[in-house]
């Protein structure tokens, strides 16, 4: 049995409706399957969703006040009046600034930036700003991807006589900013039909309204802001990732070729994880270690060796990003394991002084990824009294809706059921933990603190073509709402099983079902090698890709997890390094190291592996025993088949790692035939008394036998009251009875012991396999059926 890392929760589908599609689009069941688990199910919605780049976007004076706003902007355009563009200094912040600052500038306005800076500011408006914007003669400001929660700033704003319009797509609190205009998808009373936008969507909409018609040079740029920002990738956002994906592959923009070439990405390979992966995290790297401007300045920059330079700029604060992650990370690891248990917090807020405040999302990220759990890491700053921080949430539990009823505590929030951004006071991070930890207990059982792995449908290896997983591609680009589809293949046998990558660390399967062959690669999990025995049927899920080589294609799944249903026997019989295999299987709590010795039980105590160890000496004692889901070590040969068998009285273990270790070999030790029996007996019937001591090693070299074979056939004698042996003399009896040789112990033990290294020491894999089998059936019927 191996478990798997995640529960797999497989969708289910109509499959009147995939034959619908299929029937109607002429498409594969793959394809038709994922397009009906995406909630696609007619036609139309299928034939539309598959050719998105041939919808129109929708009109953005449907979006509240985009009319005041537009009119607003356009007198300070005429008047020459100077317009400041208030931007986040995230990936999505950078890339709405430059949308609208290069619309404005296009439109002949004076138009400039700012983006707060991160560590001496923090994140959205602040009073301070545009006290400054005003100084330097903005009357109007426009903030992108921020300030729906500006309601101080707004009145500010007002106060100095400048206009304010917010564009923004987080959430909008129970109170809103007195702006001039808000433009923003989600707030009452705004029919706008797609509530999904990313900020540079919103801002890229603006900018449609204000062109009058679409800035298509822009959607590029727009598609970064979408992607990084992890928005749902349907509607309109699709249609933006999709064409912004395609502009970038033959970019004009000099900023975008010189991050791509720092990037090393290859533009025909250009898709959605070249942004997620090479351009947004470089991006954000740069406000999250500084001033976000040197972004806005690379995707405006029109000059090619300025941007190069700029590009570098950026790589290298991204490798320092990196190695700031990487220890801030383990000391998050050993904060919680130190101080805050995952048994007792479900939800880990940690905080503490020195940490990057521009890095904790990708902290609590991590955090997540290892502990499951919602997660806030918070930097302290001690002169202000205060804590910075992001937090990262699991499926459901709604960050937002329960940040929220913390407000009292939290005067600047925002974020998304998922992602939040947070300052509140020092005092206040111990309150924070105690509330949220009270409201998790309420809302998630324990089921919900083991990750969800959604599998969008089962497939056999025959499905599996490179058809399909071309025609799958139509699917992309892929994100939120519309993630790259997890595959599940099951039952299935392992035609080659290998570690490869220079550390081994990496696992190369090629699954069988009947005639059909799938290769499959998991990067991380060499680790799976040794949890998989010869001949096991598995289940395995991941992503479908094409495996291009020596211009030969072929299916791949790229493998995220595995998992055996079925007890699995692994064969060490023969090892030379029992130590260590046991090193090994005794990290796991659930192993039991099964020994029928005493001195090998108490020498494995001396090595540290009491723990785990059980030595087992009697029939009571091994009937007693619970192996039911265990992995059983059997370390050496037991006094009989019996004992081994009467080992599975209560269930049968998950995994059996067969040592079967003996101290004599009595398979091929030498058997005496009746006829030496005979022989020998009648020797002694001749010679009177015989000293074995002096004289047995002779005879045997005489006979052509062991010294064994002589003292092995003295016991049985005296066994049958054949012979007396006394002092090292064998005699015979004068008035013997005949008895058969199976009446002596000696015997019948030395025939059990044949039988037995017969069964479990000379028997194949497969033969071994099936004895085991047998004897849990046999042992418990009904626990097995």
């Amino acid at each position: 049995m191996l478990k798997p890392k995640t529960r797999w929760v497989v969708q289910t589908s109509d499959e009147s409706l995939i034959n619908t599609l299929i029937d109607e689009l002429s498409i594969t069941r793959l394809v038709a399957s994922l397009l009906v688990n995406r909630g696609i199910t007619t036609t139309q919605e299928a034939r539309e969703f598959l050719q998105a780049e041939q919808k129109a976007f929708h009109d953005p004076f449907l979006l509240k006040d985009m009319d005041k706003a537009v009119r607003r902007i356009m007198k300070a355009i005429e008047a020459q009046e100077k317009i400041l563009i208030y931007g986040d200094y995230d990936a999505d912040g950078v890339s709405s600034t430059t949308v609208l600052l290069t619309t404005l500038r296009k439109l002949g306005a004076i138009a400039d930036f700012y983006i707060p800076n991160r560590f001496t500011e923090g994140y959205g408006p602040n009073e301070t700003a545009f006290r400054q914007a005003h100084d330097n003669g903005f009357t109007l400001i426009i903030t992108v991807d921020t300030g729906i929660a500006a309601v101080h700033e707004a009145d500010i704003a007002r106060e100095l006589g400048v206009d304010l319009i917010i564009t923004d797509h987080h959430e909008p609190g129970p109170t809103l900013p007195s702006a001039l205009a808000i433009i923003h998808p989600k707030q009452p009373q705004c029919s706008y039909p797609f509530k999904d936008l990313a900020g540079v969507g919103v801002a890229f909409k603006l900018s449609h309204a204000l062109l009058g018609e679409l800035p298509s040079d822009l959607l590029e740029v727009a598609a970064i802001g979408t992607i990084a920002d992890l928005v749902p990738l349907h509607g309109e956002n699709r249609l933006i990732a999709k064409k912004g994906i395609n502009q970038l592959k033959t970019t004009k923009r000099i900023g975008l070729q010189a991050l791509l070439k720092i990037a090393k990405v290859n533009s025909s390979e250009i898709n959605e994880d070249t942004i997620g992966f090479a351009l947004a995290p470089r991006i954000n790297a740069v406000g999250r270690l500084q001033s976000a401007d040197p972004a806005v300045d690379l995707l405006l920059s029109d000059d090619s060796e300025e941007a190069f330079d700029i590009a570098q700029e950026i790589d290298s604060l991204n490798k320092e990003r990196q190695k700031i992650v990487s220890s801030m990370t383990d000391e998050a690891i050993e904060e919680v394991e130190t101080n805050f248990p995952i048994a007792e917090n479900p939800v880990l807020v940690i905080a503490r002084e020195g940490w990057n405040p521009g890095v904790v999302g990708i902290v609590a990220s991590r955090l997540v990824e290892r502990f499951y759990r919602p997660t806030i890491v918070l930097s302290i700053d001690k002169e202000k009294g205060i804590a910075k921080g992001s937090a990262r949430s699991i499926v459901g539990f709604d960050l937002f809706e329960n940040l929220s009823t913390c407000r009292d505590i939290l005067p600047h929030f925002g974020g998304h059921p998922m992602a939040a951004g947070m300052t509140l006071e020092l005092e206040n991070v111990d309150l924070l933990r105690t509330r949220l930890v009270k409201n998790a207990e309420s809302i998630l059982s324990d089921d919900d603190f083991t990750p969800i792995t959604k599998v969008d449908i089962s497939c056999n290896l025959e499905e599996i073509t490179l058809k399909a997983i071309e025609e799958m591609q139509q699917l992309a680009p892929f994100g939120m709402y519309n993630p790259k589809p997890v595959i599940k293949v099951e039952n299935v046998t392992l035609a080659n099983v290998r570690k490869i990558g220079a550390e081994q660390n990496h696992l190369k399967l090629v699954f069988e079902q009947e005639e059909h062959q799938l290769d499959s690669v998991g990067f991380g999990l060499g680790h799976i090698h040794d949890e998989l025995s010869p001949a096991v049927t598995l289940s395995a899920i991941g992503e479908l890709s094409i495996n291009e080589w020596n211009n030969f294609r072929k299916p791949q799944l790229m493998l995220q997890d595995v998992k055996v249903d079925s007890w699995q026997l692994f064969d060490f019989r023969g090892t030379r390094n029992v130590e260590k295999l046991l090193k090994t299987v005794a990290l796991n709590e659930n192993t039991l190291i099964i020994t029928y010795r005493f001195s090998i039980f108490e020498k494995l105590k001396k090595q540290g592996f009491q723990k785990n160890t059980v030595f087992v000496d009697s029939m009571s004692n091994a009937q007693q025993m619970d192996v039911k889901n265990k992995n059983l070590v059997l370390l050496d040969i037991p006094s009989s088949l019996d004992l081994l068998e009467s080992l599975f009285t209560h269930g049968k273990p998950d995994r059996i790692y067969s040592v079967l270790q003996q101290e004599a070999d009595h398979f091929f030790s030498t058997i005496p035939t009746r006829e030496h029996f005979k022989w020998y007996y009648g020797f002694l019937l001749k010679k009177g008394p015989f000293k074995l001591e002096e004289h047995g090693e002779q005879l045997a070299m005489h006979k052509g036998w062991s010294k064994e074979t002589i003292e092995f056939m003295s016991q049985v004698f005296f066994d049958l009251e054949f012979v007396t042996i006394e002092n090292g003399v064998i005699t015979t009896k004068s008035s013997s009875q005949k008895r058969d040789l199976a009446e002596s112990k000696t015997y019948a033990q030395k025939q059990m012991q044949i039988e037995l290294e017969k069964t479990l020491l000379y028997t194949s894999y497969m033969q071994l396999k099936e004895w085991f089998e047998e004897r849990f059936t046999a042992t418990n019927p009904h626990v097995f059926v």
